[in-house]
Parts: C-alpha cells; structure tokens; sequence
C-alpha cells in the first residue's frame, strides 16, 4: 500500500480505537499490526513477540517501578501538610504571599515524587481548601497549582525522563541533571508571575496575617528537613556518582518508608494500597511502551518515518520553526492523549529530524518534556484539570480558564529554552 494511502488509515485507526475506549497500550498495538499486514510481509507474531520483550526488558526502566512507589508512599504520609505548614512562614512577606506556597510546595514534591497527577493531587488536597478559607482568590489559589503541577513532569526524578531515555537510549542520570535548572527557572517565572499580580490586584488578596516570629520559624523549617533530606539522598546520590537511577530509587523507597514510620502514617495496609497504586501505574505504562515500541517496528516496516523525515528535510526548516511546528504538533495532540503516551509514541520519528538539524536528544527531551507539561492543563484530556476537577468541584473549562496565565509561561519557557539551550546543558556538560 502507497504511503500517501497508509498513513490517513493508521491515523483513523487509531483514533477509532482510542474513541472505542481501547486501552492506549492495545491501540498502539492495533495500529501497529494494521501497518505490518497492509505493508509487510515480515511475520507479524515473531516481530511483534521479539519487540514487546525488548521493550519492556531495558534495564534504565527497572528505576520507573521504585519512584513511582516512592511517591505513593509519601502521598499517604503526611508530608505535604507538614510542606505546607513549613513553607508557610517563609512566603509571607512576599507579594502574593500563601500563593507561594504552591509553587514551591510542588516543585519540593516533585523532587520526591517523579508525576505530575500525583504533585498536583497531594499539594491541591492541603492547599486548596487552606487557601479559599483564607479568602485568597480562587483563580489564583487554583491556577496556580494547576500550573505548578506539572513540575512532576520535569523536576527530577521524573518518570517522563526515565521513559524518555529507555526510549532513546540516553542517559537518565544526564537527563535529570538536564531537568533540574528549566524546573528552577519555570518555578522562579511562575513566582514572578504570582508577585506581579498580587501588586496590580491588592484588593482581591485578603488582610496579611500577623507575621510570624523567630521560633515559629524555626519550627517551621524543620518541618521542612525530612523531605530536603529525602531529596538530597536520592538526587544527589545520584549527582554525586555514588548511585545509579535504579539504586537512587531504592534509596527513595526505603528513605519514604522510614518518613511514613516518622510521621505515624505507616501501616500494613497503606503499605499494601501504595505497592498496589504503584503496580498499576506501572503496568499501564509498561502496556504504553510495549504497544509503541511494536508500532516503532511496524512503522520502520511502512517507511513512513523515513518519508516524512525526509519531507521535513526537503522544506529546509531551520532549527527554530521545526520546534515552533513540534510546539504546535503537541500542544495539539495534547488534546488528545496522556504525555507517557505522547513520548512513547512519537520520539522514534521525531528523533531523528530533530538530531538531523543539529539539536541535543539529552536537550530536546527537556524541550518535549515542558511542551508535554502544557498537555496536562489544556481541554480536553488535561490530566491535571481531571485531578482538579475532583478536588473544587469545578468543570474542566473553567479551571482551564483559571490555568492559562501559567500555560503562557510555559510557551514562554519553552522560548528561552530554545534560544538558550545552555539552560539545560550546563548542568550535564560540567558535572
């Protein structure tokens, strides 16, 4: 079959699939054997066997189960009301004051968490309800936590770079290293922002509270120690060369463990739910991977990567309008599908266009990773919006409403990442 005739099916096909409620992981896997039948004669059951258990045997992915426990361990503990309460003393005298709190509360989950659903769901759960009862404007105490929560996605260790890099055979660690200053620098526009606002609308922030002495300070801030020293153990270890990403995650676990056992929050049964949320978690992107890796093969078979590498090469893009038409291409299939799936399913053909104009994969996968994070705010399938949703109460177009100032930012950072790519590769080029 003509390529000009194959590629529309697949594209039907999938979107069939997907508005038929199949499993993202099964659609690929539909479309992937749609493609091997109408442009192959390669047996089918043998590529399909060999490339599912290659996919899901990478070593870089045995980190992914381990951080995603992590991170539901902690959910269950009480470590984001500890977070809030001591961040609390120290965003005060700050224009916008306790809207700080959730921006520098997620970008501290974040670094202990690796997902994006669950920073936005734990820090929204404390956050929220503290904020509207102290009369803070609700599309600010929303929005912003709708757009700080996408710094799971980022901020290491992330579970979008860990399956970014066993998709294209980079560096984890390089990859985090790569994450760290861009999630520094949204969380710092993203306080900018909150300032800026606060000082053009005084009369829709409340009365300053009673501010805060010495010894509430103190106390506030070792409040803050457990989850700093968690970061610090797993992050740095992995820095400081002392760990890979799979033993950095086993510290994270054990060092979760002992925080929920400190708090009181541990038991039998937690313990058992989070090993629980965990596997799933890990089952459906292992599902995801499998499904895309068997559709990178069959469409290797169809030469339609090889084509449409070969079209964009034939317009002569520059750097900057290929990534200005991948900004676009994601934000809208965004729209559409979960960010896991959005990687998984186009980096084996985007790759190679953006290497082909001179671009860095450990530096365009912190450039897919923030264009990825616009997805989880945006209607239809924004994820964040789904957890937000059930937490106020209030319909997706409405928070979207509420989350667009930070959507901007993140359009804008993707900007001064692509003009200044050293903001990314400083980090993994001198450590």
């Amino acid at each position: 079959m003509e390529i000009a005739t194959l590629a529309p099916l697949l594209i039907v096909v999938l979107f069939v699939a997907l508005a038929a409620g199949l499993w993202i992981g099964f659609a690929l896997i539909a479309v992937g054997l749609v493609a091997m039948v109408a442009a192959s004669s390669a047996p089918v059951t043998l590529v399909f066997a060999t490339k599912v258990w290659g996919s899901l045997t990478i070593w870089d992915l045995t980190s992914l189960p381990m951080f995603i426990w992590m991170g539901e361990i902690l959910v269950r503990s009480r470590l984001s009301s500890d977070m809030f309460e001591g961040l609390s003393p120290f965003t005060r005298r700050l224009p916008g004051r306790l809207l700080h709190v959730n921006v520098l509360g997620c970008a501290l989950f974040a670094a202990v968490s690796g997902s994006s659903a669950a920073t936005t769901a734990t820090i929204g759960r404390m956050s929220v309800p503290e904020l509207l009862a102290r009369g803070y404007d609700p599309k600010m105490a929303i929005g912003t936590l709708a757009g700080a929560g996408t710094f799971g996605f980022l901020i290491p260790p992330s579970i979008i770079l860990i399956v970014y890099g066993a998709a294209t055979e980079q560096s984890i660690a390089q990859l985090f290293l790569a994450g760290l200053l861009p999630g520094l620098m949204l969380a710092l526009m993203f306080s900018g922002y909150i300032m800026i606002w606060a000082l053009l609308n005084r009369s829709r922030m409340p009365e300053a509270e009673p501010a805060a002495d010495d010894s509430n300070s103190f106390a506030a801030l070792m409040r803050l120690l457990p989850v700093v020293g968690l970061i610090v153990a797993v992050i740095g270890s992995i820095y400081a060369g002392i760990a890979s990403p799979t033993e950095a995650a086993v510290i994270g676990v054990t060092g979760a463990m002992l925080l929920a056992w400190a708090t009181g929050a541990a038991s039998w049964k937690g313990m058992g739910d989070s090993l629980l949320a965990a596997s799933t978690t890990t089952c459906m992107i292992a599902f995801i991977m499998a499904g895309a890796g068997f559709l990178t093969v069959a469409m290797g078979y169809t030469g339609i990567p090889r084509a449409l590498a070969a079209w964009i090469g034939a317009m002569g893009l520059s750097p900057y309008a290929l990534l200005a038409a991948l900004t676009v291409f994601f934000i809208v299939m965004g729209m559409f599908l979960d960010g896991i799936s959005m990687v998984v399913l186009t980096v084996s053909i985007i790759l190679p266009m953006v290497t082909q104009v001179g671009l860095d994969p450990i530096w365009f996968g912190v450039f897919l990773v923030i264009v990825v994070e616009m997805s989880q705010i945006t209607p239809p399938v924004g994820f964040n919006l789904f957890v937000l949703q059930k937490i106020t109460g209030r319909d997706v177009l409405t928070l979207a409403g509420y989350a667009a100032p930070f959507f901007l930012i993140l359009v804008i950072a993707v900007a001064l990442l692509s003009i200044f790519p050293q903001i990314a590769l400083w980090l993994p080029r001198t450590m």
